[in-house]
């Protein structure tokens, strides 16, 4: 599943219809960071897309609780701002994937997130894989 914060609803309009048209990807679209946390603590999320300039809570910050919540997501920033200095803060802070200005591409934007969920399918997958270790490991001592 993927998540996209923004507080402008043009935008959340705009990124759900076209992943509605253009992918089979599942996608979850908030307005409020505080709603988006709360869901994400109790689904499993793949990718999250957020804003960075939003009233009740700026991307860097919400992109932390994210990693906190839902480790495994891979976290997107989203921007109008070409801001050095937060986009170097944001890769630095919350493992950013992915720093991305708008107005984005379509197609660069698809494949971003392609990589983005491929990218969270394998860490789960090295995650089970962990699991599966310990308890072998468990099993013969």
């Amino acid at each position: 599943m993927i998540l996209i914060i923004d507080d402008e609803q043009m935008i959340l309009d705009s990124l759900t219809n076209f992943f509605a048209l253009d992918t089979d990807y599942e996608i979850k679209a908030f307005i409020s960071p505080k709603e988006a946390i709360e869901f994400a603590t109790n689904n499993d999320i793949e990718v999250v897309i957020s804003d960075f300039l939003m009233p009740e809570m700026d991307g860097i910050s919400l992109l932390q609780e994210m990693r906190r919540v839902s480790p495994l997501a891979t976290r997107i920033l989203l921007t109008g701002f070409a801001d050095k200095e937060n986009a170097i803060k944001a890769i630095n802070e919350v493992r950013l994937f992915q720093y991305i200005e708008k107005p984005w591409e379509n197609a660069d934007l698809k494949i971003i997130i392609g990589n983005g969920i491929e990218r969270s399918r394998l860490l789960h997958d090295i995650k089970k894989a962990k699991a599966f270790e310990m308890k072998v490991v468990e099993s013969l001592i």
